[in-house]
């Protein structure tokens, strides 16, 4: 079976042990303080964004579907990347809902 980029990629991670909460949120902070000085522009933002799409989206429960877990996950990134949402919040109820389905 081939594997796409973002499986390798995944892989590749897994294998290093780089999962980490914190460096998620050490590469989210450094993406948001590179966009504030202008040295990366929204184009570059959202090629991040998706890139971590990519990531999160390999793990979407099967009990949710995709599109409310792309709709869920693309406005949690963007309230992340945005700062109106704090690195290490506990997610709204309803993203939650989404993420942890009962």
């Amino acid at each position: 079976m081939l594997m796409t980029g973002t499986k390798k990629l995944h892989e590749t991670i897994d294998l290093l042990g780089l999962r980490a909460q914190a460096t998620a949120a050490g590469m989210i902070q450094i993406a948001v303080e590179l966009s504030r000085v202008g040295v990366l522009d929204e184009a570059a933002v959202g090629r991040v964004k998706d890139a971590i799409y990519g990531e999160i989206s390999l793990r979407r429960p099967v009990s949710v579907s995709k599109e409310e877990y792309d709709r869920t996950m693309r406005r949690r990134l963007d309230a992340l990347f945005s700062g109106r949402e704090a690195l290490g919040a506990e997610p709204p109820a309803e993203v939650a809902a989404v993420i942890e389905p009962d």
